[in-house]
């Protein structure tokens, strides 16, 4: 994720981080007015590997700049696994594997080790440049009011350490609103946002896990403004935790659902949202691909971009 102050189109990003995997940093880009940006605002998109699932990097780094999208996410097992891939070829060869194929490691997800056990992984970020990385909150569960408020809080403090290295590696760690966590509700993250004690905490929204309500939605983005790191252009459709036919499980991509995201885009142009946007959708089971080949796969993410970029 780049510095909040520097805001600047998809074209120009694509271009940079072609020479951010090539030097393995990223570079200082020149500060634009907000009008300026706001008049030619566009999607910053990262492509997720684990919609390949356990396919090779080497096959999945090529589909990158074929999804309009300059960056990759890498996740563990069980939903890809290429992080471990990664750690089994080593970061050397994963270093040339990116600037062979002029992509940046923009994110790194990692639900299984936890707000509170990513140093490691935020170290190992840095020597790639790397700027944000997901996880789930911690904490208890079905809050509301004040006792929502003062969990979070408390949440806050045991973070501050962990924050610390955040900004010591320049890395931001983006909270996703996943189902049956701390923070999973409108409110919960309003509170984050509010009372987080440091920029390189931010949220990561996934509007699957949220009310399917357009204003709701859209209302939650603009609240929740330059906190966000991470939108995931992801909808509920017929949910992801049973087996159903494809075409049934396809509706959790943007265009295929019910879920109109032209409110989402626009209260996102409005907030000049420069984070990364990541077109997503879970397969059942965890692990497989969302579709049977590459070229598919790469296909069915094209057709959603278009249909973002439509309505944009």
């Amino acid at each position: 994720m780049l510095n909040r102050n520097s805001k600047l189109s998809r074209r120009a990003f694509c271009a940079s981080s072609a020479v951010a995997a090539a030097s393995i940093a990223y570079p200082k880009f020149s500060q634009k007015t907000q009008a300026e940006s706001r008049n030619q605002f566009q999607l910053k998109y990262i492509l997720g590997s684990c919609m390949y699932g356990y396919m090779k990097l080497e096959d999945i780094l090529p589909e990158v700049k074929k999804v309009g999208a300059c960056a990759i996410d890498i996740w563990p097992k069980v939903h890809g696994d290429q992080r471990e891939q990664v750690e089994k070829m080593g970061s050397d060869n994963f270093q040339k594997l990116l600037q062979k194929n002029g992509v940046a490691l923009g994110c790194l997800t990692q639900y299984k080790l936890g707000p509170f056990g990513l140093q490691n992984e935020m170290r190992f970020a840095q020597k790639f440049g790397c700027k944000t990385m997901v996880t789930g909150g911690s904490g208890p569960r079905n809050l509301k009011g004040k006792e929502l408020k003062t969990a979070v809080g408390k949440f806050m403090e045991k973070m501050k350490p962990h924050l610390a290295i955040a900004e010591e590696t320049g890395v931001t760690i983006a909270i996703e609103n996943h189902a049956n966590n701390l923070i999973d509700s409108p409110d919960s993250l309003k509170w984050l946002a509010e009372l987080r004690p440091s920029k390189n905490l931010g949220i990561a929204l996934a509007p699957y896990h949220l009310p399917q309500d357009e204003k709701l939605l859209s209302g939650l983005i603009e609240t929740l403004g330059d906190s966000l790191a991470v939108f995931y252009a992801w909808q509920h459709g017929m949910g992801c935790m049973k087996k159903l036919p494809k075409e049934q499980e396809l509706l959790q991509m943007p265009g295929r659902g019910s879920l109109d995201f032209k409110p989402l885009l626009s209260s996102l142009k409005k907030i000049n949202y420069d984070g990364w946007t990541e077109i997503f959708m879970h397969p059942v089971p965890r692990g497989i691909p969302i579709l049977e080949t590459t070229a598919a796969v790469t296909a069915e993410i094209n057709r959603s971009r278009k249909y973002l970029e439509k309505l944009l």
